[in-house]
């Protein structure tokens, strides 16, 4: 479903990201940890074309991103791009959502102009859609109205409605009070009993050990470690991976 080889990314002079390789096979969740600024966001952020990486290839289903580093070389065009975000839902920290359009419409707009549906069909699968995250009783509040919670819930189902073949998430809940975290967690979970496949950037260990099929840990822009949660938790290979997990457990 996904595969990624040998990624390089630099901002001016600093190594965002390096030689970074790894596989997610349909229907997997897949977490990437590491400490802060390590590169895990820019990561997320290439495999959606939000970010432009300097040399490797990215692959989801039959979409290819690739670069070579040359100067010549000047990445993907504008139609792998919107194919490929077609295909890949992603879902911020920040929420982003509209401020100005109520979360039925937030929820329709996309999938109205870049999937050409129409207006009946977008709204009753928006509809379904905030029955899922719980969010039925506020399809017609405005994003001020509601909790971190019911945002981040909201902005689930915008990425949904695009019927996306993977979901990325970019620390879903590190702008949410603690007390709501736990209902955005729910959602990935229960995504995850449907098969869909997803990658997610976070700080929840807990998630992450009970949740995550495999896990990636990242430090100073490279892979230090991956392999099934259970394993990689309790038996860490690598000292780096070892000093992280020892401010969790």
């Amino acid at each position: 479903m996904i595969e990624v080889g040998r990624l390089y990314k630099h901002f001016g002079t600093i190594a965002a990201l390096r030689d970074v390789s790894f596989t997610v096979s349909k229907s997997q969740l897949t977490v990437i940890i590491g400490p802060s600024g390590c590169g895990k966001s820019t990561l997320l952020r290439c495999l959606n074309g939000l970010e432009t990486f300097d040399s490797g290839r990215v692959r989801i289903g039959d979409i290819t991103l690739e670069r070579h580093g040359q100067p010549q070389d000047r990445g993907p065009n504008h139609i792998d791009l919107r194919k490929l975000r077609k295909e890949v839902g992603i879902v911020f920290q920040g929420f982003n959502l509209f401020p100005h359009l109520t979360v039925l419409e937030n929820a329709v707009k996309a999938p109205m102009v870049a999937k050409g549906l129409g207006r009946k069909e977008a709204e009753e699968r928006a509809t379904e859609l905030l029955v899922k995250v719980g969010l039925e009783d506020r399809a017609h509040y405005y994003p001020s109205q509601l909790s971190g919670g019911q945002q981040q819930r909201a902005a689930i189902a915008r990425a949904l409605a695009m019927s996306p073949r993977v979901m990325l998430y970019d620390e879903p809940t590190s702008a949410l009070d603690p007390s709501l975290v736990n209902e955005v967690l729910q959602i990935m979970r229960k995504l995850d009993d449907e098969g869909m496949t997803q990658v997610v950037v976070t700080h929840e260990m807990r998630f992450a050990r009970e949740a995550a099929d495999n896990i990636l840990f990242i430090h100073d822009g490279e892979i230090v470690e991956s392999g099934p949660a259970e394993g990689l938790f309790t038996s860490p290979r690598d000292e780096r991976t070892r000093h992280f997990l020892r401010n969790f457990f």
